[in-house]
């Protein structure tokens, strides 16, 4: 049996939506996520016009929402999103791919831009390992600030490389939807972009 590793970017892939967008609204309220994002739109403007790096935008949009919420409400939050939400977010397609990859024996690896604080416990539940954006905190509350780099791009490609040694394996697929996954799909034997749509 071929020795595979399967790498799955989330949002957009597995995901219908971007997982940050609509944990927000779960967690803060539609109200709440509309006028944050009027508040920070000239960020969201430079960040699109390539002026600011997508982690600063990230950053300051997680200060905005979360910036010194405790820890343990948050991740409160985070299972509470993963248990009732992320199922009505999944494309079928994905997930029979991910049915299919674990009945041939595959390690299977979500590589994810977003906070692992949301998706580790769907990812628990799937049997999936997960490599995500880690968040900063201070005295048990979030800063805003992200820890190390947003693993998005090339950073997939090192958090990659520091848990997995692909020459090991005899097959790498790798399925993304962005310009972020462009280098982990270059990392891949098979790549798939955009491979869920209909």
């Amino acid at each position: 049996m071929k020795k595979q590793l399967a790498l799955f970017d989330f949002d957009g892939t597995i995901t219908t939506h971007d997982t940050l967008l609509e944990f927000i609204k779960f967690s803060k309220g539609k109200a709440a996520f509309y006028n944050g994002f009027v508040r920070n739109a000239p960020y969201l403007v430079g960040m699109k016009i390539k002026l600011l790096r997508n982690q600063q935008v990230k950053e300051r949009i997680l200060a905005h929402f979360f910036g010194g919420m405790p820890l343990d409400t948050f991740q409160q939050y985070c299972d509470d999103f993963a248990e009732k939400m992320i199922p009505g977010l999944l494309r079928p397609g994905a997930m029979e791919e991910i049915a299919r990859l674990k009945k041939e024996g595959a390690t299977i690896v979500i590589v994810s831009a977003s906070p692992e604080n949301w998706i580790r416990k769907w990812a628990a539940k799937e049997g999936l390992q997960l490599i995500a954006t880690q968040l900063e905190t201070k005295n048990e509350l979030l800063t805003g600030k992200i820890m190390g780099n947003n693993c998005y791009g090339a950073e997939k490609v090192a958090r990659i490389a520091a848990l997995f040694n692909t020459q090991q394996f005899d097959h790498v697929l790798a399925y993304g939807d962005s310009s972020g996954d462009r280098p982990m799909l270059a990392l891949a034997h098979t790549p798939h972009y955009k491979p869920f749509r209909s």
